[in-house]
Parts: structure tokens; C-alpha cells; sequence
């Protein structure tokens, strides 16, 4: 299978690099370093326990990294766990278990691939930090999803240096961004090689060549290649164009474009891996399309004819549901910088602009990558129904066509559930839906026990999973706010008025205008009284806003305008650097997710997938996903109709917002039997996990793609 080609790191092979580590590890610790170098670990149960075991304070500083978490340990204390005969047990239990997982048969599903995925960002695990948000935390589970599904799939991507920022808020509630570089010999990661010396390819840029070299990262089953511009031989120009993510200048994102794509495909080739489908997920990649008809063009084909053959093997993923979120370029830029590229498809620089057109002929249009990509898939599809529609109708125009008639398809997201349902609710349903049930959980047979599950069982295992969140966040909160300087006296206040037992509304994602994170304080006497109540509301939230976007800034920083209200500081928490774990977190334990974007911009959003997983029920705008998901039974749902007067629909919506969290959703919370049992809650939740349990998990997604997608 793929996963058995040849990777250094450095010199050595990854059975030289796991031998290493492993040799620096007591015998009983040893399977260690080779559960180390594979993802598959992170979603085991117990995986993450087992290093922890080690030292969870050390866990912790390694950022949840196993192999820098094994390299710091000093041997003492490895020693000292060698000696504990339980955890030694557990350990080879769990590299049993990965180890017959990675030796399954391919399942078949999609034809015998293998599947290219290729994405700009992947949110596999947050010691791997080269994502951003929801398109790279999607990426990651399609990965996962695959390998759970033993799909022949490949992962392509980019090693950003520095990744993604981190935020750190002052007293004002102003975001400030840094980076942090990590050191790829301390990840899980290793250098490919062919022929005995570490991978090269180049991709000419900016009219030179640049050279990239190529990382492999095992998950589960798939192998994620990764392309890295930091070498010797690159300027220092060159070196930056995989060192940030979604790099603030412009010219740097379409170098990052050009290596993800044509570099990308020059990766494969060079590793003999010829993909029967390349899956662009999201625009970023399209220039995959065109570098795959080069080796045709070389032996002379015509390029119309190349790009008609390369067409059958490429299928999209379009993400973003506005024509302006399709980045486009000044076709001066794309020429500077893609234009060394254009022969080898057997294109001048005004055929490669035309591709990028909506309207070819349209020569002083901009262009972009999105309509590289319609244009050379044989398949596109959007990421919900809704979606579907909103784009059909947004790409009218380049197919030449009415709305009804474009070929854009849907695929609704779906979220892979070994990572997402955590914890309490994970445990209860063990032991309720059989053995080995997450493999059956698209099928609605596999989740009917729910309903017979004692509500005084569920609401248990949801005031454990709220009890766990509320204990992380009064630590998270109590260095945060220390490290904004606020008064000490003040902190502890806000630590300590954290409720358990509350009704806690959870708001996390990325910050955008379309969002409307505003809408959460748009009427703040409202507000004031809801957090007043003798039963009152908490709210936790979450969401960074992108370095450049001075306006979303402005709205996150208008959260905190009503600090200095009475019990504002104690009932409303903001957890700075969003990320995948401070997310997990959220989704597992808030009893409310709150969604209130712009319709139709939602393009499906995950978060309150696996809120729904973990027991949470949903408040949000009919839009995206939970235009398909709401039934009525199990959340709440605000009106998804446009309304092109964006100052009437916010007040709208925000009234309605208030309106369900008055009249509905806090007294059914606290209507309790004589066990203390709010049964009615208890009933929409059992509705939450039956009806999104088996429609919005990654097997269903990956089921549909490999069926109506992939084998197509």
C-alpha cells in the first residue's frame, strides 16, 4: 500500500527514525515510538492517556507531541513508568490495536484509487499547527475518515514554518497576533527520499526555479505529503512561501497556490504515485488541474485536448458561498508570478488568465483560481444543500447557463466522530450502541438505542461533560486574564462565578463580519438580564479574527464594551487562540451552540456537528447545514430568508435570538422532574444525537463521495 513508501528523516528511513527513538526508551516502553509517528493514536481510544501517563504536566508542554513528548522525558522518569506493569499493558494494547488497524485490506469503497486530496490546510492534531479553521479541521477528518474507512487515499499539502498566528488580546479586547516556528525533527513527521537522497522538486515561481522539499505524516492509514520551501538553496524570498498560512501578501498566496498545486503533482510523479482522482478541496489547489496535463502536452498533445482527459480525473470542492471570497488576482501579478508555469501546460500567459476568467474574453477582468478549477473537473460540488444552490446561482454566469443548469452537486460535510464525541457522552454511548458502533454510525439503525437510553443517564453524562469544560475554562481564563494584566482581585472573581451547573451557550469560529458575533450583545439590556436571571445564562466563546481584518477586530473588541457591567465579567468568557483543542473543549461541554451568520453565507459550518455529537443542541439560523439538520425536536432554529436590508434582518434575528433563550430554551432547561431531571431538555437531546448522529458523521460524508464522487 502507499503507506509503505520509502521517508527519511534526514538519512534515516522511518524505521530508522522509530528505532532511534525507540532507543531511547526502556524495552517495555519501546512500541511507543512507533505509535509516536502515527496519528492514529489521537483518535484510539486511550491513545492520548498513554502519554500522559508519562508526565501530564510535560503532556501538556509538549502540546499534546508525542515525539517531542518522549524526547523531553528525562530517563528517570521513563524508567520509573517502565515499572508500572498496567501501563505497560495498556500500551501494547494500543499499539495492538493501530497495528491491526494500518493492516486491513483497502476497503474497495472508491475503485482502487488511489484518491490525491489536496487541500491548503490540514487540522490533523494541534501539535500539527498548519491550519486555520473550519476548511483545514474539515481536511483533517477526511483524512481520518479515510483511513477509518481504509480508502487508498494521499494527502498533499504545505509545511508552514510558522503556521497560522496565535492571538493574545489586551484589556481593550484589541487582538494582536504572533507566530511561533516549530521544529520539524521534534514532530511526527519525516523527510521522503527516493533513490536514497531526500526529495526535490521545483516549481518555477516568480520566473525562477524553487526548490521544495517534501515531509510525510502517517494518518492512520494515509500518508499526508507535505512541501516545504525552506532550504538552502532558496532565497529567502522563496523560503517565506511555506512559512505562514494564508500569508498576508498577496503575491506570497499565489506562490503558495503554484507549490500546493503544480508542486504538489510534481511530488506525486516523482514518488510514482498516479492517482485515479485528484480531489481539489477549495480553489487553492486548482493549479493541480493544469500541471496534470503536462506530461501530454510534452509528447505533443494539444492543450484543449490534454485538459478534456485530465478533466475525467478531477473532481472540486467549492467552500466559499460569495464570488468576492474567490480571491482573484490583477493579471499582471498572476503573470509575475505563475507565468514561468504556463509552457509546460502548453499555455501563454493570456490562455492561463482566460482560464481564470469568469468571462474568458473579459481581458481586463482579474482572475483567480476558483474557475481554473470548474472549469477542469469533471465534478464539482458545494458543501450542503443550501450551498449547492447558493452556488449553482453565484457560477451562473461562467457556465454560460440558467442556475438550474450548472453541474454543481452537493456533498453535505460531515465530522469524524472518534475525534469529536469526547468524554462523558462517549463513555454512555459504549455502553448502550455495541460493540465497535462508530464504524456503523452513518446508518440510523446503529443510534435507535438512544431512545431507550434513562434520561436520568443522559442528563448525567451532560453535566459531567459541562462540569469538565467549565473546570478547563476557570484555568484557561485565570492565566489569560493575569496576562492581560487584569487586577488579580478581578480575576478570581470571574474564575470563581463560573457555574457548573448553568446553562452555558457556546459561540466559537473564526470572526467575520457574516458571522455576527455582534448580535450576542446587539441588545445589551437584554443581555444584562439574561445574565441577571434567577436562573442565569453563562457564555463562553471563542474565534480569532484574520491579521488583516481591521473590522472584524472591531466586533470582537465590541464584546468587551460591556465589561465593566455587573456580572458580565463573571458570566461571559472569551478563550483566546482558538484552536482544535480549546474547540473539542467547547463543543463537549457547552449545552448551547449558538450560530447566527448572514444567510445564505453559512456554507454548512461543522461546530455544531459535533456539538450535536456531544449532547449540545443547536440555536442557529437556518442556513447551511442546519437548514437540512433542524426537524423541529431537536434545537432551535432562526429564519434563513435573505433580507438584502442587513440592518432590519440583524434586529430581527437578534430578537428572535433573545426571544428563544427567554422563552424557550432557559425555562426548558430548568423545568426539572423530582429527580432533577430536565426531561423535556433530555428528549431533544436524544432527538439531537438520533437525527445528526447518522446524517452529519464523516462515514456518511465519505460514503457519499467515494460512492457519487470518487467512483463516478
Amino acid at each position: 500500500m502507499y503507506q509503505d513508501l520509502p521517508v527519511t528523516n534526514g538519512a534515516a528511513t522511518l524505521d530508522a527514525a522509530i528505532e532511534r527513538l525507540g532507543a531511547r526508551l526502556p524495552d517495555p516502553l519501546a512500541p511507543l515510538a512507533r505509535i509516536a509517528f502515527n496519528y492514529r493514536w489521537a483518535w484510539t481510544p486511550g491513545g492520548a492517556e498513554a502519554f500522559a501517563a508519562l508526565g501530564p504536566q510535560r503532556w501538556r508542554r509538549a502540546m499534546h507531541n508525542p515525539v517531542r513528548m518522549l524526547v523531553e522525558t528525562p530517563p528517570a522518569e521513563l524508567d520509573q513508568a517502565a515499572a508500572d506493569s498496567e501501563l505497560v499493558e495498556r500500551i501494547n494494547q494500543l499499539d495492538a490495536t493501530i497495528t491491526d488497524d494500518l493492516r486491513r485490506p483497502a476497503s474497495g469503497l472508491a475503485g482502487e484509487g488511489p484518491i490525491a486530496f489536496l487541500c491548503a490546510e490540514f487540522g490533523i492534531h494541534r501539535s500539527l499547527p498548519i491550519y486555520s479553521g473550519g476548511l483545514g479541521v474539515l481536511a483533517g477528518d477526511i483524512l481520518k475518515e479515510a483511513s477509518d474507512l481504509a480508502l487508498p487515499m494521499v494527502g498533499v499539502g504545505l509545511l508552514y514554518r510558522r503556521g497560522y498566528f496565535h492571538q493574545r488580546l489586551d484589556r481593550s479586547g484589541w487582538q494582536h497576533e504572533y507566530w511561533v516556528e516549530v521544529d520539524p525533527e521534534l514532530l511526527p513527521m519525516t523527510r521522503v527520499q527516493t533513490d536514497g537522497s531526500p526529495l526535490r522538486v521545483t516549481v518555477p515561481i516568480w520566473g525562477r526555479e524553487v526548490a521544495f522539499a517534501v515531509w510525510r505524516i502517517e494518518v492512520g492509514r494515509v500518508p499526508l505529503f507535505l512541501l516545504d520551501a525552506d532550504l538552502p538553496e532558496n532565497t529567502e524570498i522563496d523560503r517565506w512561501i511555506t512559512s505562514r498560512l494564508y500569508d498576508g501578501n498577496r503575491d506570497v498566496r499565489l506562490a503558495q497556490y503554484a507549490a500546493l498545486g503544480a508542486g504538489g503533482v510534481r511530488v506525486l510523479r516523482a514518488l510514482g504515485i498516479e492517482p485515479t482522482t485528484v480531489h481539489l478541496n477549495e480553489g487553492h489547489a486548482a493549479l493541480a488541474a493544469l500541471e496534470l496535463t503536462a506530461p501530454e502536452v510534452a509528447e505533443g498533445a494539444p492543450p484543449e485536448q490534454a485538459q478534456k482527459r485530465v478533466r475525467d480525473r478531477v473532481v472540486f470542492t467549492t467552500h466559499t458561498p460569495v464570488a468576492a471570497g474567490n480571491e482573484t488576482y490583477e493579471p499582471d501579478r498572476i503573470v509575475n508570478v505563475l507565468g514561468g508555469l504556463a509552457p509546460a501546460w502548453g499555455l501563454d500567459a493570456q490562455d492561463l488568465l482566460a482560464l481564470g476568467r469568469v468571462v474568458p474574453e473579459d481581458t481586463h477582468a482579474e482572475a483567480g483560481m476558483t474557475p481554473i478549477a470548474l472549469r477542469l473537473s469533471r465534478s464539482v460540488n458545494g458543501v450542503s444543500e443550501r450551498h449547492g444552490e447558493v452556488a449553482r446561482d453565484m457560477w451562473a454566469g461562467l457556465y454560460r447557463t440558467e442556475p438550474s443548469d450548472v453541474p454543481i452537486s452537493h456533498i453535505t460535510n460531515g465530522v469524524h466522530l472518534p475525534t469529536w464525541m469526547r468524554g462523558p457522552m462517549r463513555e454512555l454511548l459504549d455502553g448502550h450502541l455495541g460493540a465497535g458502533w462508530p464504524e456503523r454510525a452513518h446508518d440510523p439503525d446503529t443510534w435507535q438505542p438512544v431512545a431507550d437510553i434513562p434520561a436520568r443517564d443522559l442528563w448525567a453524562a451532560r453535566c459531567e461533560s459541562r462540569r469538565q469544560l467549565i473546570a478547563w475554562v476557570q484555568r484557561r481564563i485565570g492565566t489569560d486574564r493575569l496576562a492581560r494584566g487584569e487586577d488579580l482581585e478581578y480575576v478570581n472573581r470571574a474564575i470563581e462565578a463560573l457555574d457548573p451547573d448553568a446553562l452555558t451557550l457556546g459561540f466559537a469560529r473564526r470572526v467575520a463580519a457574516y458571522k455576527r458575533l455582534h448580535l450576542l450583545r446587539y441588545d445589551p439590556e437584554r443581555v444584562l438580564k439574561l445574565l441577571d436571571d434567577p436562573h442565569p445564562v453563562q457564555l463562553l466563546f471563542a474565534g480569532k479574527a484574520h491579521p488583516a481584518d481591521d473590522g472584524a477586530k472591531g466586533i470582537l473588541q465590541s464584546m468587551f464594551e460591556l465589561k465593566g457591567a455587573p456580572l458580565v465579567a463573571e458570566r461571559v468568557a472569551f478563550i483566546e487562540d482558538y484552536g482544535l483543542a480549546s474547540g473539542a473543549m467547547l463543543v463537549m461541554g457547552a449545552d448551547v451552540w449558538v450560530n447566527v451568520p448572514r444567510p445564505p453565507l453559512e456554507a454548512s459550518g461543522t461546530s455544531g456537528m459535533k456539538s450535536a455529537l456531544n449532547g449540545g443542541l443547536n440555536l442557529s439560523v437556518l442556513d447551511g447545514w442546519w437548514a437540512e439538520a433542524y426537524d423541529g425536536d431537536n434545537g432551535w432554529a432562526i429564519s434563513g430568508e435573505e433580507n438584502p436590508d442587513h440592518a432590519a434582518q440583524d434586529a430581527a434575528h437578534a430578537h428572535e435570538l433573545y426571544r428563544l433563550l427567554e422563552d424557550e430554551v432557559l425555562p426548558l432547561f430548568h423545568h426539572r422532574d423530582e429527580d432533577g431531571v430536565p426531561v423535556a431538555w433530555v428528549d431533544r437531546v436524544r432527538a439531537a444525537l438520533m437525527s445528526v448522529g447518522p446524517r452529519f458523521c464523516a462515514s456518511r460524508m465519505m460514503r457519499d463521495y467515494a460512492g457519487d464522487v470518487y467512483g463516478s
